[in-house]
């Protein structure tokens, strides 16, 4: 992506991987906010046409290697697994936002998903290398993302947390975030994405930007905040012993 002076100069071309429910709703949110959007699904581009036309006006049906070429932005919405198939060489320089969710239901038993000392995104981060991964858009429900959307100022505006390691990317999804009808709000990097996950407190959260952030303030001191701290601190002690750097 381009930049001048180190800032983004725009998300202006909205990429959206996977036009199940959330991509379809990501996709009517971009178009409703002026943005260019490209979206594909899992098959043939022809094959989603006429629903994105329905449900996204504007927004044009393309295979994922045309929206990672292409878009400024891409949204991942498909199912987690699936990261892997994913063209990571188009994908480099890009911002990415993982959207994506683990749910053992759907995507079977995946060891290395459920690992409290790393999050799902960094996984996803390793599988793109020199991608610019940013979480944000996971939490909040689907029905909530297409109902909630409001104007900069609106009164209960909605929240959604963006977490990642590039500072320039996370500022750029977060004007994203604006854009499509929510107050943005920070969780820290990558790694703080836990914070986002299933299990935790925030994941779910239909609520304001100050509330959302009590939610991940709190989450040190939750149940789930411990287990995680307990899990990277053990993984901390067990690379000491080994000599080798554990997952974060």
């Amino acid at each position: 992506m381009d930049t001048e002076g180190g800032e983004e100069r725009g998300l202006e071309v909205v990429g959206i991987i996977g036009a199940g429910r959330v991509g379809r709703v990501l996709a009517r949110l971009a178009r409703s906010a002026g943005h260019e959007v490209l979206i594909a699904g899992s098959s043939d581009p022809g094959r989603i046409a006429a629903t994105i036309a329905a449900v996204a006006p504007g927004a044009v049906p393309v295979d994922a290697l045309t929206v990672a070429r292409d878009a400024d932005v891409v949204i991942l919405a498909l199912p987690l697994p699936q990261h892997r198939t994913l063209p990571a060489e188009a994908l480099r320089g890009k911002v990415v936002i993982d959207a994506m969710n683990y749910w053992w239901e759907a995507d079977g038993l995946h060891t290395g998903f459920a690992d409290l000392r790393t999050t799902t995104s960094e996984t996803v981060q390793r599988a793109l290398p020199g991608a610019r991964v940013v979480k944000a858009f996971n939490h909040i429900g689907y029905q909530d993302l297409a109902d909630e959307a409001r104007p900069p100022g609106a009164a209960n505006r909605k929240a959604i947390a963006v977490a990642g390691d590039d500072h320039h990317a996370v500022a750029a999804v977060m004007r994203l975030v604006d854009d499509l009808g929510f107050d943005p709000v920070i969780a820290g990097d990558l790694a703080a994405g836990i914070m986002l996950e299933p299990g935790a407190e925030a994941f779910g959260a239909d609520v304001d930007a100050q509330e959302l952030q009590a939610m991940l303030d709190r989450f040190p001191t939750s149940q789930r905040g411990i287990q995680v701290a307990r899990a990277r601190a053990d993984a901390r002690a067990d690379g000491s012993a080994n000599g080798d750097a554990a997952p974060r």
